[in-house]
Order: C-alpha cells, then structure tokens, then sequence
C-alpha cells in the first residue's frame, strides 16, 4: 500500500532561472514605480507651463477652452520624447538605489542572484520605453506640429471677440491680421476708434472704424463676425502699381477672422519622416537623426541609470541623484548643440549628432568594463 501523502500546503521549490525571472519582474516593478511618479510631475509642470504661455498670448487667451486643451495637450505629447528619457533614467537611478540602500541587492547576491538579472530588468524597461519614444518622434511629432499649424492658421477663426480688451495689439500667428481698440468700457461692449490691419497675398486692407461691436455668425455661432459704423477702407494693392483704392462706409460688417492670407511656414518639424528621408539638406537631416536618436538615448540613459544607483547600505537613495541630473543636463546639452550644428550645416551629415549618444556609450562601457580590468590587472595573492 502506497504512503499517504502529508496534508497541508506543499511547497514548490523555484529553480534558478524561475528565481532570476521573479526577481527580474520584482526590479522592473521597482523602476517603474518612481518612472511613473516622476513622469507625471513632469508632464504635469510642463502642461502648466504651456497653459501659461497660451494664456499670456494676446491672441491665444481669445481662444475657446477647447482649442486651448488642444493646444496644450499637442505640445505635451511632443514633450514626452524628452520627459520619458530623463523619467527613466532618474527611475533607474531611485529605483535601484532603494535596493541598495534597504540591502536587497545584498541579500539578492547572496541567494547567487546574478547581476546580468538586473541588467536584463533595465534593458527590458528601456526596450519597451524606446519603443514608445521611437513612435512618439516618428509619427507623433511629425502629426502633432502639423495639428499645431493647422490651429495656427485656423485660430483667427475660433477666436473670441467679445473678450478683446482696448489698448493691445491682437496679431494673429502668421501676423497676415493686427487688431487694435483704442477705447471699450469692458467685455461685450462697443469698441470705439478700431484698427483693423490684414494682409492678402496681393494686396493689404487697411480699415479704420470709429466704432464696432461684435455680432453672432450664422455660420459658426460664436462671436466672431464685426460690425462697424463709420468706416474707412484703404485697399493697398502691391501687385500692381496705381491700383490702391480708398472707400467710406457709413456701416458694414467684417469677418476678422477671415484666414485666407499667408501661405503656412515651412517646417521641417511637421514633415513625415519618410519625407524627411527623401529630402537631402540639413534641415531635414537634423530633424530626422534627432527622430532616431530619440529611442537610441532612452535606452542609453536607462542602462547609465544602473552603476549610478549603487549606493552602501543605509545609504540615502538620493545620494547620486545630483549627479545623474548633472550627466542628464550635459548629455542634452550636448544633443542639442550637435542638432543646432547640423540643421546650420556646421557639421556634416556624418556622424551629425550622433556622437553625442556615441560618447555616452563610450563612457557607459568605461564604467562598466573598467573594475573588470583593473580585476584582472590585480597580482594574484
């Protein structure tokens, strides 16, 4: 007859590889935890700063609160190439500095967790993270700036008359419209002594009105279209000489935010990447290798977070946090200026900006492969 089993919970015991594999998502959870806390003071302070910068606008402030959510929420997703490199890195660098500090990575090497567990975890975090940048500079960047020049061009239609103040000049973003009021009582009312300028592609209208007030559209149902009494057209017509033409209008309506005037800039930022491959110039070779560096530093930056976080045993987690920021800052400095020499056609295509990440990986396999070394230089005793 066959023993009985013994009753109660039996447990299985991890081989190394299952241990290496639980500790590994165990130091992955443990990245991406501040990761996460940083990213969104980040996101949070930057999105807070463009709404100041929208709001102290003369034109953007007249905006609805639509358009101005739009605003933000576009150029914090361009911000984000930049947020989550430096989130990451000083992720690492807390992350693994917790563990040193509480001396679990003691304890981990000695339940002979190896050290490659640890490099696997960052690497994996890294990896997914390039992966998201790679997308955000590729395709979201490119499609975020031509959803920003579209409403650059399309602000005059959106704006709201009704909140423009006397004694500011409103200039639209490609300054084709400047709107003055010398004298109103506040929101709502008449405007007295108005300036209207704008500029058409062959010609500039020119109106002067002693007094105006803002009227609903039939079209869009905001305040955008104007009436004025007593006006004064000057019509100047560049393409053609003799051809400028002054009316008297005893009332009338305008449509300032008739948009139809300047062409939009060129910009390489809002260029497809594929477009950007085709051109050969070094604007859009500047733009592009920023494009693929993107993803490229945000894994450099998550393995150089690993040896900054090695701290002793009660040791404060934040001991080298000073300095990962001081590497961080010289690093984009040093991507910044590359690109600025590139895009100025200073620097050649080759290797463009990209010994700035090439020196990062330098000085990363220096620290990593230097106690080696110096390991195998030591007599042996």
């Amino acid at each position: 007859m066959a023993p009985r089993r013994p009753r109660g919970h039996i447990r299985r015991s991890l081989s190394p590889r299952d241990g290496n594999v639980t500790v590994g998502r165990y130091l992955a959870r443990e990245i991406c935890k501040p990761f996460f806390v940083i990213l969104g003071i980040l996101a949070a302070l930057f999105g807070s700063y463009c709404l100041a910068s929208v709001l102290a606008s003369a034109v953007d402030s007249l905006l609805p609160a639509s358009a101005i959510v739009e605003i933000v929420a576009l150029k914090l997703m361009i911000s984000l190439e930049v947020l989550i490199p430096i989130s990451l890195f000083a992720g690492v660098v807390l992350g693994f500095g917790r563990l040193y500090s509480d001396s679990e990575m003691t304890a981990m090497a000695a339940i002979a967790i190896s050290p490659l567990t640890q490099l696997t975890a960052v690497l994996t975090v890294s990896g997914y993270m390039a992966i998201w940048v790679a997308g955000l500079s590729l395709l979201g960047r490119p499609w975020a700036y031509q959803q920003l020049a579209a409403l650059a061009k399309a602000d005059a239609a959106i704006f709201n008359v009704n909140a423009m103040a006397a004694g500011t000049f409103y200039a639209g973003h490609d300054n084709g419209r400047i709107i003055y009021l010398t004298r109103r009582d506040g929101a709502d009312a008449k405007a007295h002594a108005v300036f209207v300028w704008m500029k058409y592609p062959d010609h500039i209208e020119v109106i002067d009105a002693d007094e105006a007030n803002a009227l609903p559209s039939a079209q869009s149902g905001s305040n955008t279209m104007v009436g004025l009494k007593n006006t004064h057209i000057y019509d100047l017509g560049y393409a053609e000489p003799g051809s400028d033409r002054a009316v008297d209008a005893q009332s009338m309506t305008v449509d300032p935010s008739d948009a139809s005037m300047q062409p939009p800039k060129y910009s390489t930022a809002s260029m497809s990447s594929a477009r950007l491959a085709a051109a050969d110039n070094p604007g859009t070779s500047a733009e592009l290798q920023w494009r693929f560096s993107t993803p490229v530093s945000t894994l450099l930056l998550g393995l150089c977070g690993l040896p900054l976080s090695r701290v002793r045993p009660r040791q404060s987690q934040y001991a080298k946090f000073g300095a990962a920021i001081l590497i961080y800052s010289l690093y984009y400095l040093l991507c910044m200026s590359a690109r600025s020499l590139v895009q100025q056609g200073i620097m050649p295509g080759f290797p463009g900006l990209w010994w700035a990440p090439a020196l990062l990986a330098t000085g990363l396999l220096a620290v990593w492969f230097a106690p080696l070394q110096r390991r195998r230089a030591a007599p042996a005793s």
